[in-house]
């Protein structure tokens, strides 16, 4: 009996490790692939409960959700061979579970440095295909859809990667090469400033030959305008001394002679030497 119940005992647990061995899982954030004697035997076995020989088969997983790849710095040249020191970071998750395998074993590591290694010459190449302004600044975004497509054409097909974003998280100069590219921007700022100068000094004085031009023309016409004015007074003056005149000849002479007297007599220093019987005197002789 008790031989029996022993023997019993150890097939079920015999069929108890043999069932254990049997059934796996894959879960829903995994990618998994199976091996049967190291060969493939199902590539990216999909997420549930499976069957699988004991000893002949067995299951390798790795993690399917997007993981971050943090690069360490790296210095680069740019178009005009000045180094920049270059920290970036890149997202990617297994794209081909069977790909992935043969390039890595399923080692999330080794695809991580993989990664690292294309993502290394893909910046090298970019960045040298560029200046510094465009690095830093002017096509940075565009440098790294650049870079992105062409890792993903590249580790598609080396590892069954893709990769979901790349990104420049710092751009840094060598501390010999900060100076100079701050003294060649302050020199561009200083020229930029000078051009600024000139430009507003240019504006400055063509304003004030326009408002010397106005000037010139507003005095002009209000000399015209005087001048009209002061013309036809005189000419007024002359129609009603005229119409005097007719009206009355001898009365405007004598007028005329009182305001010649007064002309000539104002300054008493003055000395005139004149014909008593002149014509001037004619209204100063009592009998006239």
């Amino acid at each position: 009996m008790n031989t029996r119940s022993l023997a019993f005992g150890i097939i079920i647990l015999v069929a108890l490790v043999t069932l254990s061995n049997s059934v796996y899982i894959v879960q829903q954030t995994d990618r998994a692939i199976l091996l049967r004697f190291g060969a493939v035997a199902e590539a990216d076995v999909a997420p549930g409960l499976h069957f699988k020989l004991p000893v002949a088969e067995t299951v390798r997983r790795a993690d399917g959700r997007v993981l971050t790849l943090d690069s360490q710095s790296e210095t680069y040249f740019t178009l005009e061979k000045k180094p920049l020191i270059v920290d970036s970071f890149a997202k990617w998750r297994i794209k081909d579970v069977q790909r992935f395998y043969e390039a890595t074993g399923f080692d999330e590591s080794v695809g991580s440095r993989i990664l690292q290694e294309r993502i290394n010459e893909g910046l090298r190449n970019q960045i040298s295909r560029r200046d510094m302004h465009e690095v830093v600044s002017g096509q940075r975004d565009q440098l790294m859809v650049d870079l992105r497509d062409q890792l993903n054409r590249v580790m598609s097909q080396a590892a069954g990667i893709e990769v979901v974003d790349v990104r420049v998280k710092r751009i840094d100069l060598p501390a010999e090469v900060s100076a100079s590219v701050f003294e060649r921007m302050n020199s561009e700022r200083q020229i930029e400033a000078r051009q600024y100068r000139a430009t507003g000094r240019e504006l400055a004085a063509g304003i004030r030959a326009d408002a010397e031009r106005q000037k010139v023309v507003i005095e002009a016409e209000a000399y015209r305008q005087a001048e009209q004015v002061r013309g036809d007074g005189d000419a007024r003056s002359a129609a009603v001394y005229a119409a005097a005149f007719n009206k009355d000849p001898e009365f405007y002479a004598f007028y005329r002679s009182l305001n010649a007297y007064t002309n000539v007599f104002k300054d008493r220093s003055d000395v005139m030497v004149l014909d008593p019987e002149s014509e001037f005197f004619k209204y100063l002789d009592p009998e006239s």
